[in-house]
């Protein structure tokens, strides 16, 4: 497909991305479906996540998410491009900030062409590559 016929398909389309604080047991057996290839530990049970995001033209303000639940919204690309979306994250002593949706044919294929899906875990926040049907990570927690 020719990559204006994308930018206008994009243009019409509902985005919706996902900020999901994932979970698991003392088994460490994974919450919601989600593979795990590298047996990674998730965000435990007790802990709320704050998230934070914005883009240039909207502050989505500061929401505080249990683990195991998620936060996502809706937007529209910008007709001409450059749309992008940023967010930061914390727990505890831990933080991340990063953007979240940017315009981009490798972040679309990996979002489906549809929803992405950002998820948090103990060691760091990860994108679901729901195409391939696996998690990459992508920013690791700093202290402070």
């Amino acid at each position: 497909m020719c990559g204006f016929c994308k930018n206008i398909m994009f243009f019409l389309l509902v985005r919706a991305i996902a900020i999901i604080p994932l979970i698991a047991s003392s088994s460490l057996e994974l919450d919601q479906g989600y593979h795990d290839d590298n047996n990674m530990r998730f965000l435990c049970n007790k802990k709320t996540l704050l998230v934070h995001c914005k883009s240039k033209d909207d502050d989505l303000g500061i929401h505080n998410i249990a683990a195991g639940t998620e936060y996502n919204w809706k937007f529209r690309p910008r007709v001409f491009g450059n749309t992008l979306f940023w967010c930061h994250l914390a727990y505890d002593n831990l933080h991340a900030a990063f953007d979240v949706y940017w315009e981009n044919e490798a972040l679309y294929y990996k979002c489906d062409y549809n929803d992405c899906f950002w998820i948090a875990r103990d060691d760091g926040i990860y994108l679901k590559d729901i195409r391939n049907n696996r998690v990459e990570h992508r920013h690791p927690w700093k202290l402070g």
